[in-house]
């Protein structure tokens, strides 16, 4: 009998998974092996307007985890797939000097969280703790580590960034909202974007 993929916030959710906004159980549901998720909307805003970090960002833009800029009003396409019961995403911004693209992978831990894994290779694994807030998913890491090659290095609690991640659905204009903020200490914050999509499935295409 072959293995049903489960979906890494299914699994850290449990029964909680009840508490979310039901297009979000939909949306955190395994995608279906013929089958793909796709969201179309459009960023608020996109990056940081600390412009003296885009140097160092580029090194990270250049590997599919964060962009260097900041821009309004950006349209993105998001393809989300289950694999070997990862939740694998692929995000593309198109921003005015080209498009631009997000990837991750997504599993949970044997203590209930979920690891990010961000990057083409991988590069940066955040490890998150989960939580539903009034039918909304809430993300805030626990810890961010660096990949160098098979090993993983943790970043210094003193020193690592705060990720949170927020996903709520809004009846009133009918789509999804997401927003992510990335804070460091004694510097504050580094990165965000937020926005809203529209979700479906569609036919897988090999």
């Amino acid at each position: 009998m072959r293995d049903i993929p489960q979906s890494p916030y299914a699994r850290a959710l449990g029964d909680r998974i009840g508490e979310l906004h039901p297009r979000l159980r939909a949306y955190f549901q395994p995608v279906p092996d013929d089958q793909v998720g796709v969201g179309e909307g459009v960023f608020e805003r996109v990056g940081t307007p600390r412009r003296w970090l885009w140097p160092m960002l580029r090194v990270l833009e250049r590997r599919g985890v964060v962009a260097a800029c900041w821009e309004r009003d950006v349209p993105f396409r998001v393809e989300n797939r289950t694999v070997a019961s990862r939740a694998i995403g692929v995000r593309e911004f198109h921003l005015p000097g080209g498009t631009w693209s997000m990837r991750d992978a997504v599993a949970v831990t044997r203590h209930g969280r979920v690891v990010d894994e961000l990057g083409e290779p991988a590069l940066i694994a955040a490890c998150f703790d989960v939580d539903v807030r009034d039918g909304a998913l809430v993300l805030t890491s626990r810890a961010v580590g660096i990949r160098l090659g098979r090993l993983r290095v943790r970043v210094p609690r003193v020193m690592s960034p705060v990720v949170r991640l927020t996903e709520r659905f809004d009846d009133v204009i009918g789509r999804q909202r997401v927003a992510l903020s990335i804070d460091v200490p004694l510097i504050g914050r580094v990165y965000e974007y937020r926005g809203a999509f529209a979700y479906r499935l569609e036919e897988a295409h090999s």
